[in-house]
């Protein structure tokens, strides 16, 4: 079995896959979205402290797994480093104590392996990749050979829904809030314009939505509860339809076997609606993860970690690094 630790922000995450046929035995994670949500977002420190807590407190659990582990996979990039580091140094005490192989595991590719918790690969693959810091279009060889087609110029899409739920004082994270006062809201009130609408560019820009909803809360005398959904439906489908332009112009001239979206902000179901229209017209098979695995998990970093076991990914425990930022993607 494998024992993977999942601590790259605010979500502290502990499981244990089985290495024969890819079992998830045990999975639990302890958010951290309550003790954030007053400073509305992840304040680094804060993440770092109660990371301290509470993965002793889910390794404890864990222990009559001990006898059978053949490695420890540890998420080391990208994201925060003082996050990463609580992680990463339970992983190295866990090698030296129990004698041990660590497996470093980059964290975007852990949310590619959402896709295939207790299931084989099926690679190659693209994949839209959308989460709070990260917006990009991948193709997916195989383990090694990971191509980046498209990514953003600044902000992300799910960072641009937590910071539209920020301005509009609805609380963190945003991005289920922002989805939930949608659902009531009016998408055609407000007209915001979609980002690079008119650019051959094959790329994604969020920061100017994001402050055109600023500037439409600003001109607001009433910012009632039907406004704020309203603001909050219009946004949300401009920013889905700026992902859909740019994918239909990826792909326009392209057939696609598999298609695949992962990341936290993957479990938005207006998204997950779009793209199924998409795929269904490429007559593309469409590959979406559990909703509950969306987020970051360890059950993903453990699937992931079964495959680097197999491919003796290991690494020497004093030569670990953390990167807050991803190194190992190529754009192309």
């Amino acid at each position: 079995m494998i024992l993977s630790i999942e601590s790259s922000c605010d979500d502290s995450s502990i499981a244990i896959t089985r290495l024969s046929d890819k079992k998830l035995l045990f999975h639990r994670k302890i958010s951290q979205e309550e003790e954030h949500s007053v400073y509305g977002g992840v304040v680094p420190e804060l993440a770092a402290r109660l990371h301290a807590v509470a993965l002793p407190k889910i390794l404890e659990e864990t222990k009559h797994f001990f006898k059978e582990l053949k490695a420890v996979a540890v998420t080391n990039e990208p994201g925060l480093a003082v996050s990463l580091v609580e992680g990463v140094v339970m992983a190295k005490a866990l090698c030296v104590s129990l004698s041990l192989p660590l497996l470093p595991i980059n964290h975007l590719k852990g949310h590619i392996y959402s896709l295939f918790l207790e299931q084989p690969t099926k690679f190659p693959m693209d994949i839209l990749l959308v989460s709070g810091g990260h917006t990009e279009v991948l193709h997916v060889k195989d383990y090694d050979k990971i191509e980046i087609l498209a990514t953003t110029l600044d902000d992300s899409f799910g960072e641009s829904f937590d910071k539209v739920a920020k301005m509009l004082g609805l609380g963190y994270p945003g991005g289920p809030i922002v989805e939930r006062y949608a659902k009531d809201g009016d998408s055609s009130r407000f007209k915001f314009t979609i980002p690079l609408h008119n650019s051959p560019k094959l790329a994604f820009s969020y920061s100017g939505l994001k402050n055109q909803v600023r500037l439409e809360i600003e001109k607001q005398q009433n910012l009632d509860e039907k406004t704020k959904s309203d603001i909050c439906a219009s946004f949300q489908k401009t920013a889905v339809e700026h992902l859909m332009q740019k994918l239909k112009k990826a792909y326009k001239n392209t057939s696609i076997k598999n298609f695949g979206v992962v990341g936290g902000a993957s479990a938005n179901l207006y998204l997950r609606e779009k793209l199924e229209k998409f795929c269904l017209e490429k007559h593309t098979s469409l590959h979406m993860a559990p909703l509950k695995y969306c987020s970051d998990n360890a059950a993903m970093i453990g699937r992931c970690g079964v495959d680097a076991y197999k491919l003796g990914k290991f690494i020497n425990i004093g030569k670990i690094e953390i990167y807050p930022k991803s190194k190992e993607f190529i754009k192309v």
